[in-house]
């Protein structure tokens, strides 16, 4: 979890199609009920909501050519595996109107935490070391393989093109994740007028600070908005930093500082 399975399918939307707007996403926690599979192909006729489509299918008809995200497939119902089947299978999905709706331009990511517990069981039981190697992997990758085998269907797995087992991240991934964060906050002060440079004092104590090898990166996420954004918003909104001036972050006597520069 937190290892960037969803900004992935962001970055393959942005890739193969270019643009992020290309990605449909699909939250499975919003299909656990069997009332509710319903909802990605329309309601029948004579329901509420027939005239509206599906959630998958309309979105799909009017932009065929997306990356279609399941997020947390394991949530689903287990009914929604068998509309999935059929688009896994063949490539089209007859929405509740009766019109075919074809996925085959499509590139369809699901997404799943399946394994992650006992991924954290085992790594305390057998006392896996933080920077991991290929030995470590090689048996987590065994682990979540047997409880993807124990959760979905063989006739599910058998039509999935490739399973991908995310390593967790260690500290010079997670720095390297501060450095892109950064980058998008400076990306929206500069649309401010307002310049941010950091040091590397800054991005360590970041990543030292954001680093949980059991929560991934979105704690790293949390810190920034904490430490980098909330401090530099104080600063703006009591005038000691305007439109036009260049903030230095540093990270000194253990707090982030800001100060004015003429970098």
């Amino acid at each position: 979890t937190g290892v960037g399975k969803t900004e992935l399918s962001k970055a393959a939307a942005e890739f193969i199609f270019d643009s992020e707007r290309n990605l449909i996403k699909i939250d499975m926690s919003e299909y656990m009920e069997k009332h509710t599979v319903s909802r990605l192909v329309g309601s029948p006729p004579g329901y509420v909501g027939f005239e509206e489509g599906g959630q998958l299918t309309e979105k799909v008809r009017r932009n065929p050519y997306s990356v279609v995200l399941f997020d947390e497939i394991e949530k689903a119902h287990p009914d929604v595996f068998n509309v999935l089947l059929q688009i896994l299978e063949d490539g089209i999905l007859t929405d509740s109107q009766g019109r075919r709706v074809d996925f085959k331009n499509t590139v369809i990511i699901m997404t799943s935490n399946v394994g992650a517990r006992l991924i954290t069981e085992k790594r305390v039981a057998f006392g896996f070391t933080e920077s991991g190697g290929d030995s470590e992997n090689k048996n987590i990758k065994e682990l979540v393989t047997g409880e993807l085998k124990n959760t979905f269907r063989p006739e599910f797995l058998n039509r999935v093109d490739d399973i991908i087992v995310f390593s967790k991240l260690d500290r010079g991934q997670i720095a390297q994740i501060a450095v892109k964060l950064l980058n998008e906050l400076a990306g929206r002060l500069a649309a401010l007028g307002i310049a941010l440079k950091w040091d590397d004092s800054a991005v360590y104590a970041l990543a030292d600070k954001g680093f949980d090898p059991i929560y991934g990166a979105r704690p790293l996420r949390r810190e920034i908005q904490n430490s980098i954004e909330d401090g530099l918003s104080e600063k703006i909104l009591d005038s000691s930093v305007k439109k036009g001036d260049t903030v230095l972050c540093e990270f000194k006597n253990g707090k982030f500082e800001f100060n004015l520069t003429d970098q």
